[in-house]
């Protein structure tokens, strides 16, 4: 009977645990924009020819998609004394929020439509940019905006 007692007791205390509210602490940050990171490596002799590339097809891409609302923003950075492994430069793409599969089909199909391309003419040029630059990765992050 005590046994039975000391439990009711602590399902009671439990019970009232747990029905009374907490005070949520704020968060010291909101979540902000998504940035993707891609470290790119050009190879000898082909810095003009990628420097013209990013100046024309690529920057008319990313024109693009911030017209159509898919990019915030985007940079390309250089690495300043480089070291070992560090990249040549760094391509920049800001983006609202991350996407679904969906979502990123959906902008392919419409970025092909609005370049006049397919996904398999986007894919050789992308092949014939290999002459030019070794991709060393691309990362993603999210910018934590600081209240």
């Amino acid at each position: 009977m005590k046994m039975i007692k000391s439990l009711t007791i602590g399902a009671a205390l439990l019970t009232a645990t747990l029905a009374t509210p907490t005070v949520a602490q704020e968060s010291p940050y909101t979540l902000g924009t998504v940035w993707e990171a891609s470290r790119i490596d050009v190879l000898p002799g082909q810095g003009e020819n990628y420097a013209q590339y990013l100046a024309t097809t690529w920057k008319k891409s990313m024109e693009t998609m911030k017209a159509e609302g898919y990019v915030v923003s985007y940079r390309v950075l250089t690495t300043n004394h480089r070291r070992g492994d560090e990249p040549d430069l760094i391509l920049l793409i800001e983006y609202k929020d991350y996407q679904t599969v969906a979502q990123m089909e959906a902008r392919r199909a419409r970025m092909n439509q609005l370049m006049g391309q397919t996904n398999r003419s986007a894919e050789a040029a992308a092949s014939e940019r290999g002459k030019m630059r070794e991709q060393l990765g691309t990362t993603q992050y999210q910018e934590l905006v600081l209240k």
